[in-house]
C-alpha cells in the first residue's frame, strides 16, 4: 500500500463544528487471474484521501470519471468497506462513530442520519412501487412512522420538493426526469438526515432542470440544516452550490480549498486544466484550444482573455499508476522531481491545500471574471 497523503490520527475531531471527517482512506480492489482467482494486482481506486465537512456546509468532490470520487462516497455510506482508514461521523444519537468499525446493529441506528441521492433518477426508483412506498420506505424500515403518520409525512415531503401530495399513489413512469429526481430527494430527506451524499444528482438532467434542482437543494439545506457531500464532474455546478471543493485525480486529492479561492487562484495544474473547461456565460468571449505545452490566452472581441488547456495523453491507470506524481505524464510544468517523488498534500495558504512540488512558483490561471 502506498504511503498516506497526509498525516492523520485515529481519534475523532475535537471541534463541534465538524460533522464528518475522512482520515487516510484507501480502497484497493483485487485483480484476480486464473481458475483459482489468484490475486495478481490491485486497483487503487481511493489512495489515501482525507478531508472534513463542517456541519451545515457543502463539500464538492470533483474530478474526471474513474478518479475515485463515487467510490469515496459509497465508502462513507458503507456500501463499500474500505481497505483501511477512518470515517468519523458525529451522529445525533451515538456521538462520534467510526463508520467502518460499526457492527450491523449500530450501522442500522445511524442509517436514518446518512442518506444518499443517486445520479440516475430513472434506475434509482423502483417502477413497481408508488410514491408512497418509495418515499415512505426509509421511514418504515427504520421504524420512524407507519400508517396515517407515514402517509402524512410522505405528503409533506412531496410539498417541500415541489410535487403535489395527490401524487402519492402514482408510479414513477408517469413523471419527467426532473420530477423523478425530486422524488429521490424526498426519499433521502424523509427520515430527516444530518448528512446527505449527492452522487452527481443533476448530471442526467437538462440544463434548465439542473438549476431548479440545485436551487431546491440549497433551500432544503437551509430549512433542515443539512450537510452535503456533493460529488460532481461539472465545475460550473459545483461553483453554484459548494462552500469548499476537493479535486481528485487517480484516487488522490490534489487540491482542497474554499470555492472562490479555488476558482480564482488554483495552485495545481490539473485544477487549472479543469477550470479552463468551464463554459463562460458570455457569447462575446471566445476560448481557443491551447495545447499542453503552451497555455497562452486568446483575446476576445471585448479584450478579455481566456484559455482552453487541452491535456495530452491518457488518465493514469489506477492499477499501475506512474511513479512520483500521478499527474506528471500529462503536466506541462513537470520536472524531474515530479517523476520520482510523490508530492504530499500540504497547506500552502490558510485553508488551501495542494499536492504539487512546484505550487509556490507556478502562476496558474483561474476562471476569468
Amino acid at each position: 500500500m502506498s504511503s498516506p497523503a497526509v498525516a492523520t490520527t485515529s481519534q475523532p475531531p475535537t471541534t463541534d463544528d465538524v460533522l464528518l471527517r475522512v482520515d487516510d482512506l484507501y480502497k484497493h480492489f483485487p485483480i484476480t487471474k486464473g481458475l483459482f482467482k489468484r490475486v495478481v494486482g490491485q486497483v487503487k481506486a481511493v489512495d489515501g484521501v482525507s478531508f472534513e465537512i463542517p456541519e451545515g456546509k457543502t463539500l464538492g468532490l470533483v474530478g474526471e470519471s474513474g478518479c475515485g470520487k463515487t467510490t469515496t462516497s459509497r465508502m462513507i455510506m458503507r456500501a463499500f468497506d474500505p481497505t483501511s482508514g477512518h470515517i468519523w461521523f458525529r451522529d445525533r444519537q451515538l456521538g462520534w462513530v467510526d463508520i467502518p468499525e460499526l457492527g450491523p446493529a449500530e450501522l442500522k441506528r445511524i442509517r436514518p442520519d446518512m442518506q444518499m441521492i443517486f445520479q440516475d433518477p430513472y434506475s434509482s426508483l423502483n417502477p413497481r412501487m408508488t410514491l408512497l412506498e418509495i418515499i415512505g420506505e426509509p421511514l418504515l424500515v427504520n421504524g420512524i412512522a407507519r400508517g396515517e403518520e407515514l402517509r402524512d409525512r410522505v405528503a409533506d415531503m412531496l410539498r417541500r420538493v415541489g410535487l403535489r401530495p395527490e401524487y402519492v399513489n402514482r408510479y414513477p413512469h408517469g413523471f419527467s426526469g426532473g420530477q423523478r429526481q425530486r422524488m429521490g430527494i424526498a426519499r433521502a430527506l424523509a427520515p430527516h438526515p444530518q448528512l446527505v451524499v449527492c452522487d452527481e444528482p443533476v448530471s442526467a438532467l437538462d440544463v434548465s432542470v439542473q438549476a431548479q434542482i440545485l436551487n431546491l437543494l440549497q433551500d432544503l439545506q437551509a430549512e433542515f440544516q443539512l450537510t452535503y457531500l456533493f460529488v460532481a464532474h461539472d465545475l460550473s455546478v459545483v461553483e453554484h452550490i459548494c462552500d469548499r471543493v476537493a479535486v481528485m485525480y487517480v484516487g488522490k486529492l490534489v487540491e482542497v480549498a474554499d470555492t472562490e479561492e479555488l476558482y480564482l487562484n488554483p495552485l495545481h495544474p490539473y485544477t487549472e486544466a479543469l477550470l479552463s473547461a468551464v463554459p463562460i456565460p458570455n457569447p462575446r468571449l471566445r476560448r481557443d484550444r491551447v495545447g499542453v505545452g503552451a497555455p497562452e490566452s486568446s483575446v476576445s472581441t471585448n479584450g478579455q482573455r481566456a484559455a482552453r488547456i487541452v491535456l495530452q495523453g491518457e488518465v493514469a491507470d489506477p492499477s499501475n499508476p506512474p511513479p512520483g506524481c500521478p499527474f506528471h505524464p500529462r503536466c506541462p510544468y513537470a520536472v524531474d522531481t515530479c517523476k520520482t517523488v510523490v508530492p504530499r498534500l500540504r497547506e500552502l495558504k490558510p485553508g488551501h491545500l495542494v499536492s504539487c512540488h512546484r505550487a509556490e512558483e507556478l502562476h496558474l490561471q483561474g476562471v476569468p471574471a
